[in-house]
């Protein structure tokens, strides 16, 4: 089983920058592919990032294309999201999510592909 945990959402002027962190603990963080998902009240999940195990594959949403960056360190089992850039229309609450590769492959889009969630953290863009 592991846990997803997100930190370093808040609130942040339009065209300023924040930078998600999900920890990662009970599981084999290297063995998972990892997405970044937010949602908006009233709207449906949307993908933003995915990253694979080794962090030498990433996608991105093309809302997000050239703004956002996801990486990795699988030495401190953690996940980041660096958002340049940002946009009132970014406004959601971000979740992590990971999924195992030895049972999953290579997941992008698919939220229903994913095997464990956290619990979100709010991002808010004031224009």
């Amino acid at each position: 089983q592991v846990q997803l945990v997100e930190s370093g959402g808040g609130l942040v002027q339009a065209g300023g920058s924040l930078r998600l962190s999900c920890a990662a603990s009970g599981g084999t963080f290297s063995s998972y592919n990892m997405g970044w998902f937010r949602q908006a009240p009233g709207n449906e999940r949307e993908f933003v990032a995915a990253i694979s195990w080794s962090g030498g594959t990433t996608y991105y949403a093309d809302s997000v294309k050239g703004r956002f960056t996801i990486s990795r360190d699988n030495a401190k089992n953690t996940v980041y999201l660096q958002m340049n850039s940002l946009k009132p229309e970014d406004t959601a609450g971000y979740y992590c999510a990971a999924a195992d590769l030895r049972t999953r492959g290579w997941v992008v889009r698919a939220s229903e592909r994913y095997d464990y969630w956290g619990q979100g953290t709010q991002v808010t863009v004031s224009s």
